[in-house]
C-alpha cells in the first residue's frame, strides 16, 4: 500500500460498520450507531476533501491497480451523497418502525455508503469498475426488502439491467487498456494517439456503447425499465436513496469515461455524441409523458427520476463548459429534490397508507409541513425560481445554445421546456389537490396526521438547501467552475 492510508477510512468504516449493525438488536442503539457512523463518515469526507491525496491500495498488474484519488469530482459527489445519506438515515429510524427487519435494512443502507465512496474516490477504471458493481450488490437487499413476490421480481430486474450494463463497461474497460496510455483517470482522457490513429470508428462504438452500459445506473433509455419497477416496491427511504443518489453512480461513471479516459476532443462532433444526446432528450420526454399518466405515487416520481437525470446526462453530453456546469448543478438539485419527493411520499404512506394519487386530495390541510416540501421540490423539478431546478435548468439551456449545435440546440431547449410543463401537469396537480381539495373534501373529518421530527426535520433542511442554493447558486457554481475550468 503507497500513499496516503487516510483515504481508506471512508471506503471502510461503512462497510465494516454496517455488519456490526446486524448484531445490534435493540432500536435505540441500532439508531444511534447508525447516525454517528454516517456523521463521522461525512467529517471523513469532509477531511480527506479537503486534504487531498492518493492512494493505492494494490498492483494487480503493473497496468491495473485498486488506487483512490481525491479530485474536484470525487468531493463534489461525495459530500452531496453523505450529506443527503445522513438525512434520509434519519427519516428511516422512524420511517423503519412500520416496516420489519429494520436491522437487516440499515446493515446494507450503510454498507451502501461504502461503495458509493468508493466509486467516488476512484482514480482509475478497475476501482470504478468494482465500485460500480459492489454499489449493485448492496443495494439489492434495499430493494427486494419487503421479500414479497413483486419486490423480488423487481429486484431481479434491477440486478440483471444493472448487470448488463456494467458488463458494457467492462467490454469497454478491454479496449481502453489496449488504447489508452494509462486507466488512471486524468483531465482530457488518455488515449494513446499514436494506437487509436485508424481506429476512430472503432473507439467511438466502443465509447457509445460503455455510455449507454453506465447509463443504465442513471435511467437512460433503452436501459431505463428497471427504475419504474425497483423504486414503488422498496421502502420509502431506499426509493429516495435510489432515486437521488444511486442513479449518480452511473453518471460519475459517464463523466469520468468521457472526459478522464476518452477525452472531450476525442468524442465531440461525432456521431456518437450526436446518438447519445438524441438518447438523453427521448428519455426526457419519455419520462415526463410516462409520468404524466401514472396513477401510482412512486412509480409517477420514478418515471420522473427517469426524465429529470437524464437532464444531466444531456448537459454532460453537450461536450461545452457551460452545460457540464449546468449538468453538475442538475445533480445537486435533482438529488436533494427527488429525495424530498420520495420521503414526502414515505411519510404519507406511514401516517395515512395512501399510495394513489387520487388519495391525496386534502393531504396539505393534514400534512402542511410534508407536502409544503413537497410544494418546494416540485417547484424546483420543474424549473420555477427561487428553487434550484431553475438555475440548473436555466444554465443548460444556456448550454445548448453555447454548444453550437444548430437543429439539434434548438430541439434540446423545446424538450426541456415540454417536459417542464409536463412535470408542472403531473407534480403541481398533486400540490393544488393536496391545499385546494374543494368542497367535496370533509372538513369536518380532517385529523392532523404531521409526522415526528425524525421525518419532518430531514425534509425542511432539504427543502431550505434547494432554495438557498436557488437563491445563491454562486456557492455551487464556482466550485464547478473549478472543476469545469480542470477539464476544459
Amino acid at each position: 500500500m503507497t500513499g496516503d492510508s487516510i483515504l481508506l477510512l471512508p471506503v471502510l468504516l461503512p462497510l465494516f460498520a454496517g455488519i456490526g449493525i446486524w448484531f445490534l438488536k435493540e432500536e435505540k442503539q441500532r439508531n444511534f450507531i447508525v447516525f454517528i457512523t454516517i456523521a463521522v463518515e461525512l467529517a471523513l469526507i469532509f477531511y480527506v476533501s479537503a486534504k487531498g491525496g492518493t492512494l493505492t491500495v494494490w498492483h494487480v498488474t503493473s497496468r491495473l491497480s485498486f488506487a483512490y484519488h481525491i479530485d474536484g469530482i470525487a468531493k463534489y459527489f461525495a459530500v452531496i451523497i453523505g450529506l443527503i445519506w445522513l438525512l434520509a438515515a434519519i427519516f428511516s429510524m422512524e420511517y423503519m418502525k412500520h416496516e420489519h427487519k429494520p436491522r437487516r435494512f440499515f446493515m446494507f443502507y450503510v454498507m451502501s455508503l461504502s461503495a458509493l465512496i468508493s466509486l467516488c474516490f476512484s482514480a482509475n477504471m478497475m476501482t470504478m469498475y468494482f465500485s460500480y458493481e459492489l454499489m449493485t450488490l448492496l443495494t439489492f437487499p434495499l430493494v427486494i426488502h419487503t421479500q414479497e413476490p413483486q419486490a423480488v421480481r423487481a429486484g431481479m430486474k434491477y440486478l440483471g439491467y444493472s448487470i448488463f450494463g456494467a458488463g458494457l463497461g467492462l467490454l469497454g474497460f478491454f479496449f481502453l487498456n489496449t488504447y489508452c496510455v494509462t486507466t488512471e483517470f486524468a483531465p482530457g482522457g488518455t488515449l494513446n494517439m499514436a494506437l487509436t490513429e485508424g481506429n476512430e470508428p472503432l473507439l467511438l462504438f466502443v465509447f457509445f456503447f460503455m455510455a449507454v452500459g453506465f447509463g443504465c445506473k442513471a435511467g437512460m433509455f433503452p436501459l431505463h425499465a428497471w427504475l419504474p419497477t425497483a423504486h414503488p416496491v422498496a421502502p420509502s427511504p431506499a426509493s429516495a436513496v435510489l432515486s437521488g443518489i444511486i442513479t449518480k453512480g452511473g453518471v460519475i461513471c459517464i463523466i469520468r469515461v468521457t472526459f478522464y479516459l476518452f477525452g472531450a476532443d476525442f468524442i465531440r462532433g461525432s456521431w456518437a455524441q450526436t446518438a447519445l444526446l438524441v438518447l438523453s432528450l427521448s428519455t426526457i420526454f419519455m419520462g415526463s409523458m410516462l409520468a404524466y399518466k401514472e396513477k401510482l405515487l412512486k412509480k409517477r416520481l420514478a418515471y420522473s427520476t427517469v426524465s429529470q437525470v437524464s437532464y444531466v446526462l444531456f448537459g454532460l453530453l453537450l461536450l461545452h463548459p457551460v452545460g457540464f456546469a449546468g449538468a453538475l448543478l442538475q445533480v445537486a438539485f435533482h438529488a436533494a429534490a427527488k429525495n424530498i419527493l420520495f420521503l414526502s411520499a414515505g411519510a404519507i404512506i406511514y401516517k395515512k397508507g395512501c399510495t394513489l394519487v387520487t388519495e391525496l386530495r386534502g393531504i396539505g390541510k393534514e400534512m402542511p409541513v410534508v407536502m409544503w416540501c413537497f410544494t418546494i421540490a416540485s417547484l424546483s423539478l420543474i424549473g420555477i425560481p427561487p428553487a434550484g431546478g431553475f438555475v440548473s435548468k436555466w444554465v443548460l439551456a444556456q448550454g445548448a445554445l453555447s454548444s453550437q449545435f444548430g437543429v439539434l440546440a434548438v430541439v434540446g431547449i423545446s424538450i426541456l421546456m415540454l417536459s417542464a410543463l409536463l412535470t408542472a401537469g403531473y407534480l403541481l396537480a398533486i400540490v393544488t389537490d393536496a391545499f385546494f381539495p374543494g368542497n367535496s373534501y370533509d372538513y369536518a373529518a380532517m385529523e392532523k396526521r404531521e409526522p415526528n421530527y425524525f421525518m419532518t426535520v430531514p425534509l425542511t433542511i432539504l427543502a431550505v438547501a434547494v432554495v438557498f442554493f436557488g437563491v445563491f447558486p454562486k456557492y455551487l457554481g464556482n466550485f464547478i467552475d473549478t472543476i469545469s475550468g480542470v477539464i476544459f
